[in-house]
């Protein structure tokens, strides 16, 4: 089945691509969800107007987004955890526990969908991404600790209203 996207579906394509589908996944979720429409002639004549009205959306909410992205990049989550004597954990870090402790660091309201990172079984340092838009994926380190032991130096969070107050400072002196 040939659609025309109305939206930018994650690991499918943007906004007015024409992609080719297994049948049940247009019929069953991106046609009910109003993500893309059949690739029909009709369609495929406002294909320019849909490509670049997305452009302009996507590239509003990508710099909406940036400030997010650069707080949430390089973030350091620090975790504690039973585990025996080979490193493995007893259960695992998942992607709602290290969601809420972003936005619990942060403030921010990131949803466990937006954190790309297989669950978490050994103790050391891992990776996730959060996916915050199409385009935007920044980074988070995730460091795993045996319950009990003091961890390592934490590195500072980057926070952008911090690096600003110093820069206040000097001008009052």
């Amino acid at each position: 089945m040939k659609v025309l996207l109305i939206k930018d579906v994650y690991k499918l394509g943007h906004t007015g691509d024409v992609k080719k589908v297994a049948d049940g996944y247009g019929r069953n979720y991106l046609l009910p969800q109003g993500l893309a429409v059949l690739a029909t002639p009709g369609a495929l004549k406002s294909v320019e107007k849909i490509r670049a009205k997305a452009a302009i959306t996507r590239a509003q909410l990508n710099q909406e987004m940036s400030g997010l992205a650069e707080m949430v990049d390089g973030l350091v989550v620090v975790f504690t955890s039973k585990a025996g004597e080979t490193g493995k954990l007893y259960g695992s870090i998942t992607t709602q526990m290290i969601a809420d402790a972003i936005n619990k660091k942060l403030g921010t309201q990131i949803d466990r969908r937006q954190v790309e990172a297989e669950p978490i079984r050994t103790l050391g340092e891992h990776s996730a991404h959060v996916r915050l838009t199409i385009d935007l994926t920044p980074k988070v380190k995730v460091m795993v600790y045996r319950e009990g032991e003091a961890p390592e130096v934490e590195e500072p969070v980057k926070v952008a209203p911090v690096a600003e107050e110093p820069a206040a400072e000097e001008k009052a002196e």
